[in-house]
């Protein structure tokens, strides 16, 4: 059952809502036992591209679009590095309502941009970065009467809170640590609410340090200002002013966790690794993580046997570009069975 069903007691649901619903949610968490082995520690991953639109953002925005028409919004709006204009857009054809998408122009990946066309919405790519965008979208949403499903609508993180929720399920605690890419600061902070909501009802004994990772290029929360003109390979967190930097920042404090940045070459190795050694395929943002775990370890940071959860917020088919300029082609051979022999006795298989 989708969110809004499993976890109606504890969201804003009422009678009056409407049952919008795409399955989403009750993602797999998966032990990745020989990248725990590499890094000495016990490692889940959440894959949260396991969603019907690839992404973790399915989660809130359910019930942004459920509350909106219960308000009774014509129509939707976002701006979007990818995923959010794929899940509104998602939400908004099962919802039978338009959807107005904006883009930076040029700056997002193609598997995205082809869900919003696909999934019908207006596409709208603006010549600025996503900051731009948003502030366009916040002024239309104001004239026009749309409802804006951005993260600044609080309904958002509300419902992403039932990651963390799911994880303390799975796990039958919270972990010791959770590490979660960072762009516009929204998720951190959602499943920081979500361990602490547990452990005040008792369904968890503890709380983990909330440890976020964003991308050099565009690192705010670790820098400490503005970032005017973010530029990385992890579109999905290529975000230089995000809009609930207050709330990560209060997450990162009370767990007593911290922001940290890594490179793209960090993370695109790390991206390789998760495939290689973990059988999983994410999007570069997502393995913002995991890079920053190798990086803790090689100084030295990273306490031996700790559980951690790893927040995967996206497929790594949202951004096939990226990963295919990464690795080589494939062996062409003709159509006989000496030729297939040979390439199988030139590799490790014997």
């Amino acid at each position: 059952m989708g969110v809004l069903a499993r976890y109606a007691s504890l969201l804003p649901v009422t009678d009056a809502t409407p049952n919008v619903n795409l399955e989403e949610g009750s993602t797999p968490l998966v032990l990745l036992s020989r990248l725990g082995e590499r890094l000495g520690i016990k490692l889940w991953g959440k894959l949260e591209g396991c969603n019907p639109s690839g992404s973790f953002k399915d989660r809130g925005m359910v019930l942004a679009v459920a509350k909106a028409l219960e308000d009774g919004a014509k129509a939707l709006i976002c701006a979007s590095t990818g995923n959010t204009s794929a899940s509104a857009s998602a939400y908004a054809a099962a919802s039978g309502v338009p959807c107005f998408v904006l883009l930076p122009a040029g700056k997002v990946a193609l598997g995205k941009l082809a869900q919003a066309l696909m999934y019908g919405a207006t596409v709208i790519a603006v010549k600025g970065n996503f900051d731009k965008a948003l502030e366009l979208a916040r002024l239309a949403a104001e004239q026009k009467g749309c409802a804006i499903v951005n993260s600044v609508n609080p309904y958002r993180l509300l419902a992403q809170r039932t990651g963390a929720w799911e994880i303390c399920e799975q796990l039958s605690d919270a972990p010791d640590w959770h590490v979660i890419p960072v762009g516009n600061a929204g998720n951190i902070s959602a499943y920081w609410a979500g361990y602490t909501e547990y452990k005040r009802l008792g369904k968890a004994s503890k709380l983990p340090r909330m440890m976020g990772f964003q991308a050099e290029g565009a690192s705010p929360l670790v820098t400490g200002k503005p970032c005017p003109a973010p530029e990385t390979v992890a579109t999905a967190i290529r975000i230089g002013n995000p809009v609930s930097a207050q709330l990560a920042k209060a997450a990162v404090a009370e767990s007593g966790g911290e922001f940290n940045s890594v490179t793209d070459g960090e993370i695109l190795s790390a991206q390789r690794l998760l495939a290689a050694l973990g059988g999983v395929f994410a999007e570069p943002a997502s393995c913002a993580p995991l890079a920053g775990l190798i990086k803790l370890k090689s100084q030295a940071r990273l306490p031996e046997g700790i559980t951690v959860t790893m927040v995967l917020t996206g497929n790594g088919l949202k951004d096939p570009d990226t990963a295919m300029s990464q690795v080589g082609r494939p062996v062409e051979i003709g159509d006989t069975l000496d030729e297939l022999l040979r390439v199988i006795e030139g590799s490790a298989v014997k």
